[in-house]
């Protein structure tokens, strides 16, 4: 742990930039992973409060099959408001679009994994940029053991 809390300082340090991460396109037509809701009372709910629903391009579900994520994987987490009404919570609009790409090489300083969120319907507004080593990094830091992926698929 006290190695990855240098390395993590480290980053901090060096300012390490994710914003070549691109914008998955139709990555609703990727395999679904799950879905969920974050609701009032979370403690996530400030940043993360809506419904999710995470999507794998095919070398991500090899992933999600076998336990270690390939090169060229790809998970995205599309994050929309949810609104409860009539005794139904429904989608409202998209909040953000975060993606994970994985390239060890690339991205060897946050666990092979380079990090972005698009706002909204943007398909180039970034909304993590150059906090991606401690916004998003830092969170996955917990899922190590897992290939740093928090998600589990349900066949």
């Amino acid at each position: 742990m006290k190695t990855t809390a240098l390395l993590l300082a480290a980053l901090i340090s060096a300012n390490v930039v994710a914003a070549d991460v691109p914008y998955p396109e139709n990555y609703r037509q990727w395999q679904h992973v799950k879905s969920m809701v974050i609701e009032p009372g979370h403690s996530l709910y400030g940043s993360f409060g809506g419904i999710h629903h995470l999507y794998a391009n095919p070398k991500a579900m090899q992933g999600y099959r076998t336990g270690k994520f390939p090169d060229g994987s790809i998970i995205v987490f599309d994050l929309l408001e949810a609104k409860s009404a009539d005794n139904a919570v429904t989608e409202g609009n998209r909040k953000v679009v975060g993606v994970m790409q994985r390239d060890a090489k690339k991205y060897a300083a946050t666990g092979g994994w380079g990090f972005e969120g698009f706002a909204g319907n943007s398909k180039t507004e970034r909304v993590v940029g150059d906090k991606a080593a401690t916004a998003c990094f830092a969170c996955h830091q917990a899922q190590q053991q897992h290939d740093w992926v928090f998600s589990s698929y349900r066949p």
